[in-house]
């Protein structure tokens, strides 16, 4: 398994992407509009969440509901973990990528649940187009997992793992009660104590026909909700309103999703929205999403509170998370063999 890196530096550079790179709109299922338009994604200033006022905590609430709802993305400042931590995070994860090829095939994963993932070129199922991404996913909890190297990756990461955490719970404390839920009601439903956290680093390369490539196609995450920091490079864009919009963020700030798990549990009144990511021809872009999910054997479906036969019945039906993530690995499973 070549990786793209590797690719990309061959013979000193490429002049053109191999033609199992091409990725257009008919690669796909879903619609994909070209046109962006000119709009932001909303942004959530931590610090009154958690110190401010009763005033200011209820419009914050508010605030992270209304974005739930329209846009399923949103940008959270003043969140408290050190801008350091943030950026050696960052650059660890680019000196992973820098291993050998051989270091690196030592964690090479082929199921969803693998504790620690190291993948490149992912043939895109029912696509046949590989994306221009190299990544490493790992779980830090319930355990903790990690590569051993570069030196010093488990120690930041488990760090950043566990300030980051912080941040998450108190996102879904806000999620909770923008939804007129208890506080703690995501926490202790999804069993959070045994829940999954996916910390993800994914590396794409500078492309030479960025216009062709793919760095990830459209897609929603499994989990309950992702906070993603980057290098500085843009290439994120969410679908909003049927329009693509580029996802521009201080590199210090945490953009935060909504998954498919918080869109089961919400009735649909949240969403999983579509986004993906695009390649460009002169830098490198890195991005560690780290996802939060529900416990493997926790059954996740909408609170009765959510849901009235009459008006606005069970949107899905119930199903454990392992049973979720089983369901798109026989998918991905599935769509690759029919190709082969």
């Amino acid at each position: 398994m070549r990786s793209i890196k590797q690719l990309a530096q061959t013979n000193g550079g490429l002049a053109s992407i191999p033609t199992a790179y091409n990725f257009t709109p008919n690669n796909i299922h879903q619609p994909v509009s070209d046109g962006l338009f000119e709009d932001s994604i909303p942004t959530i200033d931590f610090s009154l969440l958690t110190s401010g006022t009763p005033e200011q905590r209820s419009k914050i609430v508010n605030e992270i509901g209304k974005a739930c709802q329209d846009w399923g993305f949103f940008v959270v400042i003043n969140h408290g973990v050190p801008e350091s931590l943030m950026k050696v995070m960052i650059e660890t994860c680019g000196e992973f990528f820098k291993l050998t090829e051989e270091e690196k095939q030592e964690h090479a994963g082929k199921h969803i649940l693998d504790p620690i993932f190291y993948g490149t070129s992912i043939n895109g199922a029912a696509t046949q187009v590989l994306f221009w991404r190299d990544f490493i996913k790992f779980f830090v909890h319930p355990k903790f997992h990690c590569p051993a190297k570069p030196i010093g990756f488990r120690e930041i990461s488990m760090e950043y793992s566990k300030r980051t955490w912080e941040v998450a719970r108190e996102l879904m404390k806000g999620i909770s009660m923008s939804l007129g839920l208890e506080e703690g009601y995501v926490e202790k439903a999804m069993n959070l104590d045994s829940g999954l956290q996916l910390v993800a680093a994914n590396l794409y390369p500078p492309c030479p026909q960025p216009e062709l490539a793919i760095g990830l196609p459209p897609h929603s995450d499994h989990g309950l909700l992702t906070l993603l920091i980057h290098n500085g490079i843009c290439g994120l864009q969410v679908q909003h309103k049927e329009k693509w919009v580029n996802v521009d963020s201080n590199p210090n700030a945490f953009v935060v999703n909504i998954g498919d798990q918080m869109e089961i549990l919400s009735n649909g009144k949240y969403k999983s929205a579509f986004h993906r990511a695009l390649v460009n021809g002169t830098d490198a872009r890195i991005s560690i999403p780290i996802l939060y999910g529900p416990a493997l054997e926790t059954v996740v479906s909408p609170p009765p509170e959510l849901v009235d036969n009459e008006t606005n019945p069970p949107a899905f039906a119930g199903m454990t998370y392992r049973e979720y993530l089983e369901m798109l690995q026989a998918k991905i499973n599935a769509k690759t063999l029919s190709h082969k």
